[in-house]
């Protein structure tokens, strides 16, 4: 026999006694015992305010933050009329847990709305500013850290330790500086890790030539003149070049377009010639076709600059899993 709450009646009664203990077990405290019968209540489909601020109480007293977040992200979704409380709770919740990036980027947003009550006016403002305090503070007294931490790694040539320093520096969008930018002509420094400072760099709007040592080559460029990789003309006019397979084989197209990613990512800012775009797209192809054991392009079809891409491509692909999938 199914049990399953959906089909399973809920008799009013029967409704009326979990609400009332549950309102009484998070009344004395007992959160395990609240939140077990709040469950049950939702999942037999009785949503209500009053269950919604219940559950949200009792995973916080349980230190349940994450599931905390996730359940008020899912009821703000819904803009009800009681939209206002539920992001209180929110930025409460972000604040609890540290992520004072995205309590700011929150308040912001709903300051932006002007929708925020003025009873509450003060209270967001509150914690945006208290948020903007502790992540200066936590950025002053990091950054240096890992930024000595990061030289190390490049002593000892730990690459995956390399990049995962730099993304670290990365989120607490720390600011720029020449030493940092002087790791792009290190050959000790992976090319994919290159890449990640010289997004850095250009996040941070960072307007000085910096010299780029990358794969037997070299570039002198600014970072905020470089387009973002995802706009690139390179990228761009060679995901329309290869777009026809995602109608006629979209696993063969989710192939190329991630070996292009890879490939691109790597070689990021020296890109090939826009020229060059058609051979790119072959070159994914005939490796996209040769993973996936299709074999539909002739081998007369592949000239040298074919070739040569597909070594190019297989090699950054390379390159790419040791950091970013290993």
């Amino acid at each position: 026999m199914d049990n399953s709450p959906e089909n399973v009646i809920l008799f009013p009664k029967w409704r009326q006694a979990l609400e009332e203990e549950s309102l009484l077990a998070l009344k004395n405290k007992k959160y395990e015992e609240a939140l077990e019968k709040l469950d049950q209540l939702l999942g037999f489909g009785v949503h209500n305010h009053e269950i919604n601020i219940g559950r949200l109480m009792c995973l916080m007293e349980l230190n349940r933050y994450k599931e905390a977040q996730d359940f008020c992200e899912a009821l703000l979704i819904h803009n009800d009329n009681h939209y206002d409380q539920y992001v209180h709770i929110y930025l409460t919740i972000l604040f609890q847990t540290s992520q004072y990036e995205l309590l700011m980027e929150q308040v912001e947003q709903e300051f932006a709305a002007k929708t925020v009550p003025k009873d509450m006016t003060d209270q967001f403002r509150q914690l945006y500013d208290m948020s903007k305090r502790m992540r200066d503070e936590i950025r002053t007294e990091k950054t240096p850290g890992y930024i000595d931490d990061l030289f190390q790694a490049v002593e000892t040539e730990n690459h995956v330790r390399q990049y995962t320093l730099v993304e670290q520096i990365r989120k607490l969008t720390a600011n720029p500086t020449d030493r940092m930018a002087s790791l792009l002509t290190d050959d000790r420094v992976h090319p994919v890790t290159k890449t990640a400072i010289f997004m850095w760099l250009q996040e941070n709007g960072f307007s000085e030539k910096v010299l780029v040592h990358k794969l037997g080559a070299e570039l002198s460029v600014a970072p905020d003149q470089v387009s973002p990789l995802t706009t690139h003309p390179v990228m761009q006019q060679t995901l329309l070049s290869i777009n026809e397979q995602e109608q006629e084989n979209p696993t063969l197209f989710q192939l190329m377009e991630q070996l292009l990613w890879h490939y691109l990512y790597v070689r990021y800012p020296l890109m090939p010639h826009e020229n060059d775009v058609n051979s790119i797209a072959a070159a994914l192809t005939v490796i996209g076709e040769n993973y996936l054991d299709i074999h539909k392009t002739k081998q007369t079809d592949r000239n040298e600059q074919i070739i040569q891409y597909m070594d190019e491509i297989k090699m950054c692909d390379a390159l790419y899993a040791t950091i970013r999938e290993g």
